[in-house]
């Protein structure tokens, strides 16, 4: 959980800033910064989880991979599973998460970029929809807030 404390005087729109001082506005912006590096180290935590179990289906289902792979992937059971259960599968409609978040969209695009670089030397641009990327935006808006406490 994010703790963050109340704090009223660094806004012009939630206090009367004719009465906050040069002190009270140096202290309320210093835990907001304080506040906001909570955040994105709450963020941060879950980016690095996300990038210790990145593809996993990979590695705990090899023996279905390698069967769709040595068709070249006109069977596909390992790969219906695959996009499914790793949440960065954007490809298909069908298998983007109701919860998607922009960690999710950044592993696709650092994904996308790191197989793209090291398998044929380029990047294939993958356009995401506007409407998944507003889901995404709320839906991390959404877990920052379920996920923060002010004390």
């Amino acid at each position: 959980m994010i703790e963050i404390r109340k704090s009223e005087t660094a806004d012009t729109r939630t206090c009367d800033w004719s009465n906050v001082s040069k002190q009270d506005l140096l202290n309320s912006s210093r835990q907001h910064i304080d506040d906001v590096r909570a955040g994105m180290e709450f963020l941060i935590k879950i980016m690095e989880h996300s990038a210790l179990v990145h593809d996993v289906t990979k590695i705990i289902h090899i023996d279905e991979f390698h069967e769709d792979f040595i068709t070249g992937f006109e069977s596909t059971k390992w790969w219906g599973m695959h996009q499914r259960e790793e949440r960065h599968h954007f490809n298909n409609p069908e298998y983007i998460q109701e919860d998607v978040t922009l960690i999710d969209v950044l592993e696709q695009i650092t994904d996308g970029v790191m197989a793209g670089i090291a398998r044929s030397g380029e990047y294939r641009f993958e356009p995401l929809s506007n409407e998944l990327l507003q889901k995404a935006y709320k839906n991390t808006a959404d877990m920052l807030i379920r996920n923060t406490k002010v004390i």
